[in-house]
């Protein structure tokens, strides 16, 4: 039996994953893109990580799971992956990391606008709806604001508007995998299974904008595949599993938390290693999305048993 101090480790550990090296990756991508088309890049780093998961889970006896869930999950973990992540890493050729990262942290925004169920709740809370209109707020300041990639200032506009879709489509694709009952599957099966399904729709979409005959495996440079490994293992692999875990042991909620750190890692991160230069303009936008999504989240983090001590204490003292 795991000692309580052991278990803390791992869970400081399953945080920092879904913290740092999610932040990071953000990074990682614009060195893939210095030698691997962007659809192409995605179908090499799905597909292997999704072969990779799925036989973890097979070597730990876990079962495969029927037509209908596979179904339900490939096509959910498409949308998501190619339609979030995919059209991400398309837009980093022309926007800086720290940027798209800022731009993908108004993903609980998505949520919101897409659980239609809930409309009448969340339409109803003033801290959401202040949320809503600050984070929109932010997004155009910190758009506006950017400093464009030499020689990409004609594509600005059309980067930011690919990286809302990606934002939108990654909740979408997750919306639509919950509808699968899942209950006795594997994680780790499931995650193969999505991963895959979106290697093989990366690789056809990589057809379609005509990526393979600009593909040369000889030209790809070092830091090309180490980047590639490095999503392959770290960005897919171990922090979406830490993920899977930590939504397993911990609230939903808290784990969420992850939103207000990936863009604060990328940023400094991409000043540092690629020296991606942000303004003080920019910074207040950062910081005005990240209050927008905090106050979405106000009444969740408010019924948490963690915080919700101090807010009835609060009560008791007046």
């Amino acid at each position: 039996m795991e000692s309580k101090d052991t278990a803390q480790w791992k869970v400081a550990l399953a945080f920092f994953a879904i913290y740092v090296i999610w932040g990071t990756t953000y990074i990682a991508i614009t060195f893939g893109l210095e030698s691997f088309p962007p659809f192409l890049f995605c179908a090499f780093r799905y597909f292997t990580a999704g072969i990779l998961l799925f036989l973890i889970a097979k070597v730990q006896g876990h079962r495969i799971p029927p037509a209908n869930i596979i179904t339900t999950a490939s096509i959910g973990g498409t949308i998501a992956l190619v339609g979030g992540s995919g059209l991400v890493t398309w837009a980093e050729q022309y926007i800086g990391s720290g940027h798209a990262a800022t731009v993908i942290a108004t993903e609980p925004f998505m949520f919101i606008l897409f659980d239609r169920k809930l409309w009448r709740f969340y339409f109803s809370q003033k801290t959401i709806i202040a949320g809503l209109l600050l984070g929109f707020v932010g997004l155009v300041l910190f758009s506006y604001a950017a400093v464009p990639k030499a020689g990409t200032e004609n594509m600005q506009l059309i980067g930011n508007l690919v990286l809302i879709l990606s934002a939108a489509l990654w909740v979408a694709g997750s919306l639509f995998s919950k509808k699968a009952d899942t209950a006795g599957y594997s994680n780790v099966m499931l995650a193969g299974i999505q991963l895959m399904a979106a290697g093989i729709a990366s690789a056809f979409f990589s057809g379609l904008a005509g990526e393979y005959p600009r593909f040369s495996l000889s030209s790809v440079s070092f830091e090309a595949w180490s980047s590639l490994i490095y999503m392959i293992t770290m960005g897919s692999m171990v922090a979406f599993l830490a993920f899977t875990w930590l939504m397993t042991i911990r609230p939903p909620a808290l784990v969420s938390t992850h939103t207000y750190v990936n863009p604060v890692v990328a940023v400094i991160v991409g000043w540092m290693i690629a020296g991606e230069t942000f303004n003080a303009v920019q910074i207040i936008g950062l910081v005005i999305i990240l209050l927008g999504v905090l106050l979405t989240k106000f009444q969740e983090y408010k019924e948490m048993p963690v915080f919700a001590k101090y807010f009835s204490s609060g009560r008791q003292k007046k």
